[in-house]
């Protein structure tokens, strides 16, 4: 792992990059994905619920990169659950971004009964089949959710995203993907910019970068593919600005030792629906 333009292989073939731009609650995003773009980042991480699938479609046209060098993934919300309307709102999405397919589509959260998940994510299997997405996934899953997937005798989904980051480790969930061959890819890995925290002061400090930089770092050497959000230029740019160091065992040990469970979590976290 030695540049962003480095990538993590997938359970249905192909790869994704290893650092993305998350751009929820961010609107107006086509000036922070074109400049994303720019910067050398591959992957651009929406949703339906984030309301911009169309401005990032903006932003990847301005930026002059081909489509088929860039990563987006989009994903459904849980009131748009069941067969039928999932069909739906995979064919809005698609016209939204207005680049013809999606790399990734994600459930966004187990938020429902069974069977609503379940046929959920049929029609994300078919979505798959006629050319909509190339790769399918889900999102806030717990082990439990994605053995009803295994169950139901569908595909393993390529990639689960969560809440991860020194505080929030959810070693539990991690561990069950890894042994699936699951793509782990980090949400919040900023802690939603909740830096001010002495160990990642020290730590800042000992490499000569600052907190944001640490959090993402160590997210890369877990494994996982953190979505760093944010829509300044200079943020975009120096969030990228992790491959010329690396933390060492001891580093990797105190921020180990952060870990809060879901108790550390900032954000929604629905992985223990029932």
């Amino acid at each position: 792992m030695t540049s962003l333009q480095s990538v993590t292989p997938l359970l249905s073939g192909g790869a994704m990059p290893v650092i993305g731009l998350g751009v929820y609650l961010n609107d107006e995003c086509a000036d922070a994905c074109e400049v994303a773009l720019k910067e050398g980042y591959r992957m651009i991480d929406s949703a339906r619920y984030y309301m911009n699938e169309a401005q990032v479609g903006v932003g990847v046209r301005r930026s002059g990169i081909p489509r088929e060098e860039i990563f987006i993934t989009s994903k459904i919300y849980h009131h748009d659950f069941g067969y039928e309307r999932a069909q739906e709102c995979i064919q809005e999405s698609v016209d939204e971004l207005g680049l013809g397919y999606y790399d990734l589509y994600l459930i966004h959260s187990p938020t429902t009964g069974k069977q609503k998940r379940i046929e959920t994510y049929r029609a994300l299997v078919d979505a798959k089949k006629n050319g909509l997405v190339k790769r399918i996934g889900v999102s806030n899953y717990s082990g439990k959710h994605i053995d009803e997937i295994i169950e139901a005798g569908l595909e393993l989904p390529d990639v689960n995203q969560i809440e991860l980051h020194p505080f929030c480790q959810q070693r539990p969930i991690v561990e069950y993907c890894q042994k699936k061959r699951i793509a782990v890819q980090a949400y919040s890995p900023l802690v939603t910019g909740q830096l001010d925290h002495d160990e990642l002061k020290r730590l800042a400090k000992k490499h000569y970068k600052d907190e944001a930089q640490i959090l993402i770092r160590w997210s890369l050497q877990k494994g996982y593919v953190p979505l760093p959000k944010s829509s300044r230029p200079e943020r975009i740019k120096s969030n990228a600005q992790v491959f010329d160091f690396e933390l060492d065992r001891h580093d990797m040990d105190a921020l180990e030792a952060l870990d809060r469970g879901g108790e550390g979590a900032v954000t929604w976290n629905p992985v223990d629906e029932p």
